[in-house]
């Protein structure tokens, strides 16, 4: 008969130490810094700033809530961020705080309606390329952080060391396995999956659905500019480090999506 699983603590440091017995081929690998629990939630939820978040979300330092992972465990829920939030200011100024939050519900009923049509492609992609085109496996240098990008690296690295990556950079990275590496976002979902603390499986499928395009009208991707203007303040986007995105987005779309309709139609 398998032995019950310990649930209660003396403190943090007894849990880390558990699960690493537990483990013991992880036991050097580096312990996320989010602290769960309730309390630690209910910390987090009352630093919310709705206003400042619809203005600067797409920044890498941006006024974002880390709640995710509460929200995802059911520590904290949709119904009372969604309650705080309103009561922050007038409807347009946490308007997209609030967006946010229904974009989550509605992927989670999309998930519970049909729980395998999240692994699926629900529309072709419209790259250009068919489905078949798309590596099945994750190379190991993305497993790694060993790409030819070194921000790609960075965030690599920061996702496998903390659990946790900013939406923009989840995109950015996305973006990279899917239509600069030609992997199956199926095997991007998974490396995300793998070591997120919030890896909701229906927000990050479909999330990467719709930046690979099969979950949208054409396919999400981005230039150096872009890159250095929301990511530059946190992760080294520098030109000759990041050689593969250094172009206009006219010129990339023709050398990533050549055959692409819905780009170049």
């Amino acid at each position: 008969m398998m032995e019950k699983l310990q649930k209660i603590f003396a403190d943090r440091a007894a849990l880390i130490d558990y699960v690493r017995a537990l483990s013991p081929e992880l036991a050097d690998a580096p312990v996320s810094q989010t602290v769960g629990g309730r309390q630690a939630g209910a910390a987090r939820l009352a630093q919310l700033d709705a206003q400042s978040y619809g203005s600067s979300r797409n920044y890498l330092d941006g006024a974002v809530s880390y709640l995710s992972p509460y929200i995802r465990h059911g520590i904290v829920t949709l119904n009372e961020t969604r309650n705080l939030a309103i009561q922050q200011g007038a409807p347009k100024q946490v308007e997209k705080f609030v967006q946010e939050l229904a974009w989550r519900d509605f992927w989670q009923r999309i998930y519970h309606q049909s729980p395998a049509k999240i692994w699926r492609d629900i529309e072709p992609y419209k790259t250009g390329y068919s489905a078949d085109h798309y590596a099945t496996e994750l190379p190991e240098d993305i497993r790694q952080a060993r790409t030819p990008s070194a921000a790609m690296n960075f965030f690599i690295k920061q996702l496998i060391d903390t659990g946790y990556l900013h939406n923009h950079a989840r995109m950015y990275l996305a973006a990279y396995i899917v239509h600069w590496r030609h992997i199956a976002w199926q095997a991007g979902a998974q490396f995300f999956l793998t070591h997120l603390l919030d890896g909701d499986p229906a927000s990050n499928n479909l999330s990467f659905q719709w930046v690979a395009s099969t979950f949208s009208n054409k396919p999400y991707f981005f230039n150096l500019e872009n890159l250095q203007k929301f990511a530059g303040s946190v992760a080294p986007c520098a030109a000759h480090d990041n050689v593969d995105f250094d172009d206009s987005y006219d010129a990339l779309a023709a050398r990533l999506f050549p055959h692409s309709e819905a780009l170049n139609g």
